[in-house]
C-alpha cells in the first residue's frame, strides 16, 4: 500500500513564546481579484474568554501558490471593553465589497455563563473593505437594528465561523446559531435553553439585514452553508452544523434561508468528544457538455488523478444513491496530452483516450446527449477532524448529492495529527490551453486549519489541494 499524501502546506499564525494563541479561522476567495484572505482570533491564551483581536494575512493567489503579506491587526474591528470573536467574511461580487462579520463580546464574559445566566454579552457588528482587504472601515454595531428586541429570548448567540456566501440573486448570507431561552421561570432562573442554526442574510448588497427562521427540530449550532444546484435546475440551500448528537446535522432550505426544513442527523459525519466547527463549500461539478468536440482521432485527454475507468468506479461509487448510470456520471476536469505520454502521472493528471473501442467512449458520448438545459449540479466538500475521540486528523469529505444524508464518502486526512477549526475555499480555474478544453475549470480548494504537533492550537496552517487529488485520494467503504 502506498504512504499516505498530505497536501504542503504553510504556517500562518503560529503560538508566541508568551501564550499568545491564534484560533477561529475563517477564509474568503476574492476570484476577480485573485486575492485570498486569511483572518483569525488573536488571543491572549487558547481559552475563549481570553480572544482579543482579529487578524488578517492577505494572499495573493497565481494557480500553483500564494504569496502572503505579513500579519496585520484589524484595529477597527472592535468594540471598546469587548473582545472581537468568531472572523465570518461575506463577499459581495457585485459590488467588490468584502464584509466582515463578527461578535464584540463583552469583557471576558464566557459563553458557558451567558447560556447558564441567559445573560447575552453578545454583539453583532461588522466592518467593510472596498478594496480587497487593504483597508477597512469604522465598525457598525447591528444589534438593536437587526435583532433588536427579541435578543430578550437569546442567551446569546455567535456567527458561523468561517466564511459565509452570496446567492446568484444577490443575497448575502451569513451562517449564525444561538442559545434560544425556551423556559425562564424555574424559581428564578434560567432552566431550559436549546441551540438553533439560522441565517443573518441581505438582499440589498448589505444595506440592511435581518434573520430568519431556526432549523426547528434537532440541536444545532456552529454551521456553514452552501447554495447547492442539482441537475433540473432546482436550488436549495444547504447548512451543515455542529450538534451534541454524535454526528453533524444537515438541513435544508427552500428559500434562500429565511425558513429551514427539520434537520437530519448525517451519520457518516461523526463529531468528535463535545463535537467541533467544520467547514462545507459548494462548487460545480465539473462536467463535460459537449463531448463530441473533445473526440478528435489519433488524441487523448487527462481527467481527475486516476486512469479513466478508476475514475469513472469511483464517481460510480460517489453517485450509486441516485441509481444512475456511469454514462451520466458528471466528470472531472480534462486537459489534453500529446500522444504517447506516460501512464505514470500526477496527482493533476489521469489518462482518458478516446478512441476506437475505448469503453470511456460510450460513456463521453452519453454526456455529449445531456439537454441544453441541464443545470450543472453542486458538489459539495466538508472539512472536519476524522476521528470520533478527539480533535485530531483532519479530513475532507465530498457529497456529490448533498440532500442526501447518506452520500457523503469516507475521509482523505489533509493532516495527521492533532487539528480542530477549518475553513474552505473553492477556486475554479482555466485551464493553460483554454482554446483546446474551452468551458472546462480545474477546481482547487484552499483550506485554512488549527494544527499542532502536541495541541491542535499550537499554528493555523494553510494548504491547497485540486479536486483530482480529493477524489484519488479519498476511501470509501466497502
Amino acid at each position: 500500500m502506498s504512504s499516505p499524501y498530505f497536501p504542503a502546506r504553510t504556517v500562518l499564525f503560529e503560538r508566541e513564546e508568551g501564550g499568545v494563541t491564534y484560533r477561529i479561522p475563517a477564509l474568503l476567495y476574492m476570484p476577480n481579484r485573485a486575492i485570498l484572505l486569511a483572518f483569525a482570533e488573536e488571543r491572549l491564551s487558547p481559552d475563549d474568554s481570553h480572544a482579543n483581536v482579529l487578524v488578517l494575512r492577505r494572499g495573493a493567489f497565481d494557480r500553483t501558490y500564494v504569496e502572503w503579506g505579513d500579519m496585520r491587526v484589524l484595529k477597527t474591528a472592535s468594540l471598546e471593553d469587548h473582545r472581537s470573536m468568531n472572523p465570518c467574511p461575506v463577499y459581495d461580487e457585485l459590488t467588490g465589497t468584502v464584509f466582515l462579520f463578527f461578535i464584540a463580546v463583552l469583557g471576558n464574559t464566557p459563553e458557558s455563563f451567558q447560556i447558564m445566566t441567559g445573560k447575552n454579552a453578545a454583539r453583532l457588528c461588522y466592518v467593510t473593505s472596498s478594496d480587497g482587504g487593504l483597508t477597512w472601515s469604522a465598525v457598525a454595531d447591528l444589534t438593536e437594528q437587526v435583532i433588536g428586541s427579541v435578543i430578550e429570548d437569546w442567551a446569546t448567540f455567535a456567527l458561523g465561523p468561517g466564511h459565509g456566501i452570496q446567492l446568484r440573486s444577490g443575497r448575502l448570507l451569513v451562517p449564525a446559531y444561538t442559545y434560544h431561552i425556551d423556559c425562564k421561570e424555574c424559581f428564578g432562573k434560567i432552566c431550559k435553553t436549546t441551540p438553533h442554526s439560522f441565517t443573518f442574510y441581505s438582499d440589498d448588497h448589505g444595506q440592511s439585514w435581518q434573520f430568519g427562521d431556526f432549523i426547528p427540530n434537532l440541536k444545532t449550532g456552529e454551521c456553514q452553508l452552501a447554495s447547492v444546484y442539482e441537475e433540473d435546475g432546482s436550488n436549495i440551500l444547504y447548512c451543515n452544523a455542529r450538534s451534541p448528537l454524535g454526528c453533524r446535522v444537515q438541513a435544508l432550505s427552500m428559500d434562500d434561508g429565511a425558513a429551514f426544513l427539520p434537520g437530519q442527523l448525517v451519520r457518516k459525519l461523526a463529531e468528535s468528544n463535545r463535537g467541533c466547527h467544520g467547514s462545507i463549500v459548494g462548487f460545480p461539478a465539473p462536467l463535460i457538455r459537449n463531448s463530441s468536440q473533445f473526440l478528435s482521432p489519433g488524441r487523448r485527454w487527462l481527467v481527475g488523478g486516476c486512469d479513466y475507468s478508476h475514475f469513472l468506479q469511483k464517481l460510480h461509487r460517489f453517485q450509486k444513491h441516485k441509481g444512475k448510470s456511469v454514462g451520466n456520471i458528471p466528470v472531472a476536469s480534462i486537459k489534453s496530452a500529446p500522444q504517447g505520454h506516460s501512464q505514470e502521472k500526477s496527482s493533476e493528471e489521469c489518462l482518458l483516450s478516446a478512441g476506437e473501442g475505448n469503453p470511456g467512449q460510450t460513456a463521453l458520448g452519453a454526456l455529449s446527449q445531456l439537454s441544453t438545459s441541464f443545470q450543472t449540479p453542486t458538489w459539495v466538500l466538508y472539512c472536519h477532524p476524522t476521528s470520533h475521540r478527539s480533535r485530531v486528523n483532519l479530513g475532507v469529505y465530498l457529497s456529490t448529492f448533498p440532500r442526501n444524508a447518506d452520500s457523503w464518502t469516507e475521509p482523505w486526512v489533509i493532516y495527521e495529527g492533532p487539528s480542530a477549526y477549518s475553513d474552505l475555499a473553492a477556486i475554479e480555474l482555466p485551464f493553460a490551453e483554454p482554446a483546446a478544453t474551452p468551458g472546462i475549470p480545474a477546481i482547487t480548494f484552499a483550506c485554512l486549519y488549527e494544527s499542532g504537533a502536541r495541541y491542535a492550537y499550537e499554528e493555523i496552517s494553510f494548504c491547497l489541494f485540486t479536486l483530482s487529488e480529493s477524489i484519488e485520494n479519498i476511501h470509501h467503504e466497502g
